[in-house]
């Protein structure tokens, strides 16, 4: 479909593309198996500038807002979805910094997170705080010039390679959700550290570690907005990011799309590509119809926020990461189907693809936390126009 890109746009999927297909795919396997964190890659992406494309023109950034952020995410893990989440979840790390902090923070941290010198990361999760942030058991007292954070983060995505991080802690333990706040935290801290590696089923060429701060002394400089509004920024950050993820998995989705077609029209059996039998046809065209669909979603949806900055669009924002989480998931359990018993061989992609495009119905909100707030916004929508 044509989506009317800007010339800007399109430039910058062709660069994506370029690095997607270049550098990254080439390697891709050997990520993948030893689980190593990509830093040449990342490296490669930064001198594309393709690390800044979401951040302000006066940080460095290229300015294109979410919606380039989606377009470069979605070239990227069309390859691998693993390798792009290192500047998928920095974005995610530096959302908050965009959306709350001061000039001084963002011009302090923007500018090298927008050169890729960089990377960021997001301390929401705890072991007993998953989809409930509110029962965080993190917190941080203010000492004079100082917060002394304490606590354990974790699954955190890009934790120990990341050199930023957005972490939020209970400041006033007794107004529950009110008495959260967020804080910039830079590796090296006195008091914070990193626990051990994850290892995954997926996206393994992606880093997640816990957070841990044993008596982390954080300046008091480096709360974002005002105390006890933590828990507004976090809910506003998870609006902006979830379409990233929307378009991590429908990268996933298309490129698991991409090889299947090109397997179906090479693959004979009986005598004829298996691209002519109409059971595989079907499930072509089923595949194709969803991971456009998800596309003409995650892409109205991105629009939508950057014409409007500052406004909630937690329905939308919901919207696309479930549907393109759960197409993903079945576009690529489709494809592993249509290679048959080659496509649960690791020689063949799309048994990572399967096994990446899982994690994105679980983070930033499980697949049913999705539909809660989907629900929760058209009630009150409805109550509104009574």
């Amino acid at each position: 479909m044509d989506y009317f890109l800007t010339d800007e746009q399109k430039m910058m999927i062709d660069l994506a593309r370029k690095i997607a297909r270049e550098k990254i795919k080439p390697v891709r396997e050997h990520y993948d198996e030893k689980e190593e964190f990509p830093w040449p890659l990342v490296e490669e992406m930064a001198k594309a500038d393709l690390c800044g494309v979401y951040i302000p023109q006066e940080y460095g950034g290229f300015g294109a807002g979410v919606m380039g952020l989606v377009l470069v995410i979605e070239e990227l893990c069309k390859v691998d979805g693993g390798i792009a989440l290192a500047l998928a979840a920095t974005a995610l790390g530096t959302f908050p910094i965009l959306i709350a902090a001061n000039e001084e923070q963002k011009k302090k941290y923007l500018p090298e997170i927008a050169a890729g010198k960089k990377l960021a990361a997001f301390g929401l999760t705890e072991p007993e705080a998953g989809s409930d942030a509110t029962a965080m058991r993190s917190h941080a007292k203010k000492e004079g010039d100082h917060y002394i954070l304490n606590g354990t983060k974790c699954f955190i995505t890009n934790a120990g390679e990341a050199d930023v991080y957005t972490v939020f802690a209970k400041t006033n333990p007794d107004r529950g959700a009110r008495g959260i706040s967020c804080f910039i935290l830079e590796k090296g801290m006195p008091g914070f550290e990193f626990g051990k590696k994850e290892k995954k089923m997926g996206i393994r060429a992606s880093v997640t570690r816990e957070l841990i701060f044993n008596n982390c002394k954080v300046p008091k400089e480096n709360l974002i907005g005002k105390e006890g509004h933590g828990l507004i920024i976090a809910q506003g950050t998870l609006d902006a990011s979830r379409p990233g993820v929307a378009a991590q998995a429908l990268g996933i989705a298309a490129g698991a799309l991409e090889e299947a077609v090109d397997y179906a029209r090479t693959r004979v059996q009986y005598g004829q590509p298996i691209a002519s039998f109409q059971g595989i046809q079907h499930m072509l065209a089923d595949m194709a119809t969803e991971v456009e669909a998800a596309r003409c979603l995650i892409y109205q949806t991105a629009k939508m926020m950057d014409a409007n900055p500052g406004k909630r669009t937690t329905k939308e924002s919901a919207m696309s990461k479930l549907y393109a989480s759960e197409v993903a998931v079945r576009v690529t359990t489709n494809a592993v189907q249509i290679f048959g018993g080659y496509g649960y061989i690791r020689e063949y992609p799309v048994e990572k693809m399967m096994r990446d495009a899982k994690i994105t119905t679980l983070y930033e909100g499980t697949s049913q936390i999705q539909k809660n707030e989907i629900a929760l916004s058209l009630i009150k929508e409805s109550a509104g126009k009574k």
